[in-house]
């Protein structure tokens, strides 16, 4: 007969390997998602000259990481979202990468339960998309991990006591002003418990190459945020890539950012070689902490990589 203790470590083992079954399956299943409709696989960049900055209201804090080697500092990735607009500008018309990325978020992070220090995301980039395109790109995506799932992790699930919730046809879309008008200024984690199913929202002003517009004399942002229910909070973000020159430039400016730090990436945009497109990036493990309804996404991961946590190993 088991002790109490043997117990316990007997059930964190079957939790763990539930976990791992339903992320194997999900991530299987995103394979196959893309290789079905012939997108090609790239691999990720780890280090890099210049990175997304992640200039976004949420994360004042953030300290990019970067080294030394030779005469070059490099950054570690934040975000391929730069090396996304270089592949489409070379004729990679539609691709994903499992791209790690590493933020070195601030140590009350730990309390909001979402965030880590590493990560990986589902990048991907259509050339010539629009938004409504990756929307149903998107949906469409979340759909067929949900029913590889429910058909192949069944006894996980159950083991877990998650049940996953009803979804809508369509996900709603909403504009961030709408959610602002509802919700408040702090309007995330409301909007978030407030719905089941995931849901869009448009229109942040958060990055130099989001693809911009003007209404009415007012500035729209062609970009998005996909929510999870649930209070779980943001599960991908994405847009419609700016390739105009002037405009990256005036937005970088607006940004408080060095048009010195992206050299390189900036001639490819002044000579023509960075190209109309729209995608964005899927959080793994934000999408296996709802799949699996984990109260924490440190609950979710073997080796755990959370804001203010020393590292075990």
């Amino acid at each position: 007969m088991l002790s109490e203790t043997e117990k316990i470590q007997e059930d964190e083992v079957l939790r763990l390997r539930s976990i791992l079954k339903i992320q194997t399956v999900a991530l299987k299943a995103i394979h196959d998602f893309f290789e079905e409709r012939e997108f090609m696989q790239l691999m990720p960049v780890i280090l890099s000259p210049y990175t997304d900055p992640v200039t976004n209201g949420s994360s004042p804090d953030l300290t990019p990481g970067s080294i030394k080697y030779g005469d070059q500092e490099l950054k570690l990735t934040q975000s391929m979202i730069l090396n996304k607009q270089v592949a489409i500008g070379n004729g990679i018309d539609k691709f994903y990468i499992l791209s790690p990325n590493v933020r070195f978020e601030v140590a009350e992070k730990f309390y909001t339960g979402k965030h880590l220090i590493e990560f990986t995301q589902v990048d991907f980039e259509v050339k010539d998309a629009q938004m409504h395109d990756i929307f149903r790109l998107v949906e469409t995506l979340i759909r067929r991990v949900r029913l590889d799932i429910t058909s192949k992790a069944m006894e996980e699930l159950g083991f877990l006591k998650r049940r996953l919730p009803t979804w809508n046809e369509n996900f709603p879309i909403y504009t961030s002003h709408e959610m602002i008008d509802k919700f408040g200024e702090d309007w995330e984690d409301k909007a978030s418990q407030d719905h089941s199913t995931p849901f869009f929202v448009t229109c942040h002003n958060r990055h130099f190459y989001d693809k911009t517009e003007t209404a009415n004399n007012e500035l729209h942002f062609r970009n998005f945020t996909l929510f999870y229910g649930e209070g779980v909070g943001v599960a991908l973000s994405g847009g419609e890539r700016e390739s105009d020159f002037d405009k990256i430039i005036n937005r970088m400016k607006e940004l408080g950012l060095s048009r010195y730090d992206y050299g390189e990436y900036l001639l490819r945009v002044q000579s023509g070689m960075i190209q109309e497109s729209a995608g964005g990036g899927l959080g793994v493990e934000r999408l296996i902490r709802y799949l699996v309804g984990a109260e924490h996404i440190g609950d979710i991961q073997l080796f755990r990589r959370i804001p203010g946590e020393k590292f075990v190993i």
